[in-house]
């Protein structure tokens, strides 16, 4: 506990697990209070506000009956200017974030609905393990506690069991979200208990919130409605111990988690044969190369020589364009940016597809837009910047497009666009404001279909510019996606069968025929030019690959779809919470002020410094992430002094402003008169720091400049024993830095950028104060580039240093390894390190409860140090090797990193090779 307390908390950097990002200052926020909610809005979201503050205070107590929690209070702040669809629950300070605008591909439901019954549970369990309690101000020190009792499976694998159980939706009811769970049971892969929680860097694994609905799910079913609540009150009631979590599970239910997992596993397995022996499949053959890891080839299209497009990407490789022949040779074409779900269009020689753009500054604003590339002038081009347009398809022409563009209310549209200017031509109604999905043209460009999503379910358009439209198919809980014309009608993806697959619609008739009839799942079709054959992504062990087979329209299979979550829908007994009377009332609202709000104390914590400092800390975050203040008292053991410190972290504006104060105990030992002395004072230490960060995003790389300026001042009383000269003011000593950086997007499988490129600049000088002359420069450069194998990487640091005065022992610049433990010989001036990383195996391997191993990896490096001085070319000051690797420690969600590094060093230094440990962590 006191691990992780120390790893959370510091007064050097303000910390927030959950998102600390900020809007720009021109949002005007308002606030609705109801039944302890307060809903926090930007003034675009006013009727969107309205519903959830209706919404909200009426489904709590159904989202908490289950854990015997019937009311809470927590702050919502609702999201607006993203377009990346997210939503959690924190402690620290205690609030939620619901992110509004609806993402393309999700539930057959209302998209604020969906988020509000699946957050409101994490609050539910929030408060069960807290007793609800608020103060006094222990919010950070129970998320903590709650970080290394209780496994992410849980908490996310319930929040879905709830939002399956009372809504008719849920991602419980979609196979396609399942799907890759299904499919490593049935092709007998066995997925450790640990592989199945934590991920893999190879293989395809289910994922702890599909994980965790299944346990959940199989829980109770054995132990009905309140064996959570019993569970919860348990851990609460007895938090010192070790594995809190799986002692009380194992208390009441006879198993731990692994028990449950291999017993949960062995009835998925025995209900899935089943289901497969009923559902009819066709095996189809593989147009792309089989991969040795987890590869997705997503999207395939016929291109007019008859090659493939795709989208490919894998767990070492970001996302780019490939074009595959028929000897299943690829040729790259070029990387994309950040998409929350794969999409391209292509026609007529062009190439469409939308990607995530950041703001420069408030990461709380990001943009979706509509890239092209032509495949004769080989350019991409950018139609326009700063919009929110989503799933863009073509004309068969290739001179319109269409998509989705959803405003800052979260009013969806249809718009159709100049393909070579990006200028709008046409929106398309949608009075109703249905949430709008996946349009594409029909042949003639004249007529599009879509996807609309509203509380009643998903449903099938079909809509011209004259202004009719027809309904093909009515709302269902069906995971409707992608739908495109064919010859015979429009073709679409759901899970009629229980898995998914590609149907097709006869628009006058409006029968339903299937088109495939896959084991694991079949998506994303298109056609040939004659209508003749289809072309789609087929599931495998392996990811997304590409098919294609002859159109032949049969009869729908039965459902035989496995609902793991019937037990737990009937103990709740609700239907569809979003059903019942929810209350349609106009709620008073008032201004949010910013400037108001910028204080809100939720934590004291305990500080460890280190064996010698310790003490506690009073935090504040606002609601908004704007403003950050702490204050807090050390104690000294070693001096038997107190230290007193406070600081804020304004990040309203562009610059970062940051102002810190502390008054602490220093100790010093001086030689007099061929004796040892020792010296002790007080100082009063102020720091202020501004810092204008600027990060920039375009298809697969990015560009990030920082500029910081800082000064201090130190003043020093209550001197004791000190000598003369001994110095009492450090008058604003000022410090510069620049930093520039650009790179390419990583792969889950990179351990070091293949290809990037950073410079960094430092000056520290005293214009004023004479009394304390020197000053300090340094550059730095890092140069990234590809190793002679996938994921390898080759680091050549170059990094100079001039340093006079007072400052002439400092060190800025990066040091050759096993510096500290080497003699010097002379001031440090320049390095050059150079560094060959490398992954050496991915073992995926479970050693018990005690690790769980991702990978093993390796370093090459030879360094340098003040080079046509100390050392030369061919005479480095060190070289040697490392060996690490990432793993989670003792069933723990934080990665770890062991290692260790033997460092040879240069024979003019007469020093022993050194050994050193290496031993970090991250969440």
């Amino acid at each position: 506990l006191s691990l992780i307390i120390l790893t959370s908390i510091s007064h050097t950097g303000f910390s927030q697990i959950f998102s600390a990002e900020q809007n720009p200052l021109s949002v005007k926020w308002r606030q609705i209070n109801n039944k302890g909610f307060k809903i926090i809005y930007p003034t675009e979201l006013e009727k969107e506000a309205q519903r959830m503050a209706n919404t909200i205070g009426f489904i709590f107590p159904y989202d908490g009956a289950s854990l015997g929690i019937h009311k809470t209070t927590l702050p919502i702040v609702l999201q607006n200017r993203g377009v990346i669809a997210n939503g959690f629950v924190q402690l620290g300070p205690k609030k939620s974030e619901f992110y509004t605008t609806p993402p393309q591909f999700f539930d057959s439901q209302d998209w604020l609905n969906n988020l509000a019954v699946h957050e409101l549970r994490h609050a539910a369990q929030y408060d069960k393990l807290t007793n609800g309690k608020a103060y006094p101000f222990p919010e950070e020190v129970y998320l903590a506690w709650m970080g290394v009792s209780i496994p992410l499976w849980f908490f996310e694998g319930d929040a879905v069991s709830t939002e399956t159980s009372l809504t008719h939706a849920g991602r419980g009811r979609q196979p396609s979200w399942i799907m890759p769970y299904r499919t490593s049971l049935l092709e007998r892969k066995n997925i450790s208990y640990s592989k199945a929680n934590f991920g893999s860097d190879k293989d395809i694994t289910p994922g702890y919130y599909q994980l965790g609905y299944l346990m959940v799910s199989n829980i109770r079913t054995q132990f009905g409605k309140n064996i959570f609540d019993s569970l919860l009150t348990d851990i609460r009631q007895r938090p010192a111990r070790a594995y809190p979590f799986a002692g009380s599970l194992k208390k009441l239910t006879g198993k731990t988690g692994k028990g449950w997992y291999t017993a949960t596993t062995a009835d998925l397995k025995k209900a899935w044969t089943a289901q497969d022996e009923k559902n009819q499949s066709i095996p189809y053959p593989e147009l792309n190369k089989k991969a040795k890891y987890a590869t997705d080839y997503f999207l395939p299209a016929w291109l007019e020589d008859g090659k493939i497009l795709a989208l490919k990407q894998s767990k070492a490789e970001t996302p780019y364009f490939v074009r595959i022949d028929s000897n299943q040779k690829e040729t790259r074409l070029f990387g994309i940016g950040y998409q929350e779900q794969p999409w391209f269009s292509y026609a007529a020689g062009k190439l469409t597809w939308d990607e995530i753009r950041y703001d420069p500054r408030f990461r709380q604003r990001s943009y979706s837009v509509i890239c092209l590339y032509d495949f004769k002038t080989r350019k991409i081009k950018k139609l326009k910047g700063r919009t929110r347009t989503f799933s863009p398809s073509l004309s068969a022409d290739g001179k319109k497009i269409v998509a989705v563009q959803i405003d800052l209310s979260n009013q969806s549209n249809l718009i159709e666009l100049d393909a070579a200017t990006g200028n709008t031509l046409y929106t398309y109604p949608n009075p109703e404001n249905l949430i709008l999905q996946s349009p594409a043209f029909d042949q003639s460009g004249e007529q599009v279909t879509y996807i609309s999503v509203s509380e009643k379910g998903k449903s099938l358009w079909i809509e011209g510019k004259d202004g009719k439209k027809s309904k093909l198919l009515p709302e269902a809980n069906q995971q409707l996606n992608r739908p495109i014309f064919n010859s015979s009608g429009i073709a679409f993806n759901a899970h009629y069968s229980g898995v998914d697959n590609i149907y097709q619609i006869d628009t006058a008739s409006k029968k339903i025929s299937a088109l495939s009839a896959s084991k694991y799942g079949a998506f994303n079709p298109s056609f040939s030019t004659d209508g003749k054959k289809i072309l789609f992504n087929n599931f495998g062990p392996e990811g997304y690959n590409i098919t294609s087979s002859t159109v032949k329209p049969s009869a729908v299979q039965e459902n035989d779809f496995v609902y793991f979550g019937k037990a737990a829908e009937q103990q709740e007994n609700t239907g569809n919470v979003f059903e019942k009377n929810i209350p349609d009332s106009t709620f008073q609202t008032a201004s949010y002020k910013k400037f108001m709000h910028l204080f809100n104390f939720h934590s004291v914590v305990p500080v460890i410094e280190n064996e010698y400092i310790g003490g506690i800390q009073l935090q504040s975050n606002n609601l908004l992430n704007t403003f950050d203040f702490y204050t807090g008292v050390n104690y000294h053991r070693d001096l038997g002094r107190f230290e007193y410190n406070a600081g804020i972290n304004l990040k309203t504006f562009y610059p970062v402003i940051g102002l810190s104060y502390e008054n602490i105990p220093e100790r010093t030992f001086y030689s007099s008169a061929k004796t040892i002395k020792q010296g002790d004072w007080r100082e009063n230490y102020v720091k202020l720091n501004a810092t204008i960060p600027v990060n920039l995003n375009a298809l697969d790389e990015y560009y990030n400049l920082g500029f910081n300026v800082a000064t201090s001042l130190t003043k020093r009383y209550m001197a004791q024993n000190m000598p003369s000269n001994f110095i009492t003011s450090l008058n604003f000593p000022m410090e510069y830095r620049f930093t520039f950086s650009h790179g390419k997007t990583q792969a889950a499988r990179d351990i070091a950028p293949r290809w990037a490129q950073i410079v960094r600049f430092q000056y520290f000088n005293q214009p004023f104060d004479q009394k304390l002359a020197g000053e300090l420069f340094s550059a730095e450069s890092f140069i990234y580039t590809p190793g002679l194998l996938k994921n390898h990487s080759f680091l050549i640091n170059f990094s100079y240093q001039k340093a006079t005065g007072v400052r002439r022992y400092a060190t800025e610049i990066n040091t050759v390894y096993g510096y500290n433990n080497i003699l010097a010989k002379s001031p440090l001036q320049n390095t050059l390190l150079l560094n060959y990383r490398f992954p050496i195996v991915f073992p995926d391997l479970e050693v018990g409860p005690l690790a769980y191993v991702r990978n093993l990896r390796g370093t090459l490096f030879c360094h340098y140090e003040n080079i046509g001085n100390e050392t030369n070319f061919s005479e480095p000051k060190t070289y040697g090797f490392e060996l690490r690797s990432s793993m989670h420690l003792l069933r723990y969600q934080p990665l770890a990193d062991v290692g260790a590094r033997m460092v040879f060093v240069n024979k003019i230094y007469n020093q022993n090779p050194i050994l050193e440990f290496i031993f970090t962590y991250t969440f």
